[in-house]
């Protein structure tokens, strides 16, 4: 008795003096719900990380985009590919 008197008591102590665990946010910041709903009207470049604004970023994005040439592949390297492809079905579908 005098064992379950102390866990008691030494819960009851634990519980008055440990600091909350669970506080509410300073009233300062913006809920997720507003920033979710935000429209953003502004970027930074992914090449220096300067601001840029909408039309900009969408500007660098299509010069990204662009490529002159497209990627050229040998015929072997697509078969190699290919059969990879092939190796990695077959490695799904049997247990060895």
């Amino acid at each position: 008795m005098k064992n379950k008197l102390q866990i008691l008591g030494s819960t009851i102590l634990w519980l008055l003096i440990a600091p909350p665990s669970h506080t509410l946010p300073p009233p300062e910041d913006i809920p997720e719900e507003i920033l979710r709903t935000e429209i953003i009207l502004e970027g930074r470049s992914p090449i220096d990380g300067k601001p840029l604004t909408a039309s900009e970023y969408t500007e660098l994005q299509a010069q990204i985009g662009q490529k002159p040439f497209p990627p050229q592949l040998t015929p072997q390297v697509r078969e190699i590919i290919f059969l990879l492809g092939i190796r990695k079905f077959i490695k799904t579908v049997t247990p060895f």
